[in-house]
């Protein structure tokens, strides 16, 4: 009897262990799935914080080169007006240089007429007016004006010359020929400017 009353307070005793073991083992796991869960988390917070920094240092080079960009606009919004400042400069005061060195030559004109209502000396008078006619010859070769070829006997360019009447040759040479030079024509530099209106032999 004893020993039934022993072994049934061994059973109990060892079911009691054993219910504690496995109540032990179970908070035991619950701790460690806790402690897992977190584990987790705090490595999944992490891996969204190393994925947020590339975005923002991608950020960053946007803004940079956006800021780079509107410098680039700003610049090139400047660079346009002043080339448009200095076109319409040079549109306006192009002529601004040749008319200064003609000044001079009008200057001689002007006492020239001014002489001209007292002189006696015709010769003088003449000779005042060639110098005055060389210096602005001058003035326009040295500016790139040049004279189109049209004296008598030379060929008929219609590139250079117009024909603006026909006249019968005096000699069989003129021909086809420029016979006489109506109005001179003149190039600046390889543009004609003024083409020579002469008369053609027929």
């Amino acid at each position: 009897m004893e020993n039934k009353k022993f072994t049934e307070s061994t059973e109990s005793t060892e079911f009691k262990e054993s219910a504690e073991n496995v109540e032990q083992k179970e908070a035991n796991e619950v701790n460690e799935s806790a402690e897992n869960a977190e584990n987790k988390e705090n490595s999944d917070d992490s891996k969204e914080g190393k994925e947020a920094d590339p975005v923002a240092d991608l950020q960053a080079q946007l803004d940079a080169q956006r800021d780079q960009y509107l410098r680039l606009m700003a610049d090139f919004d400047n660079y346009r007006k002043n080339q448009l400042k200095k076109t319409n400069d040079l549109l306006t005061y192009g002529g601004e240089e040749a008319f200064k060195k003609l000044l001079p030559i009008i200057d001689d004109f002007e006492r020239a007429v001014e002489h001209n209502e007292k002189a006696e000396d015709i010769e003088a008078l003449r000779e005042g007016f060639k110098l005055i006619y060389g210096k602005l010859k001058t003035y326009l070769e040295q500016s790139g004006v040049s004279v189109i070829p049209a004296a008598s006997g030379d060929a008929f360019d219609e590139t250079i010359h117009e024909a603006i009447t026909m006249f019968p040759a005096p000699t069989p040479e003129l021909k086809g020929k420029i016979v006489d030079c109506a109005t001179k024509g003149y190039k600046y530099k390889d543009k004609v400017i003024r083409i020579a209106k002469v008369v053609v032999g027929e």
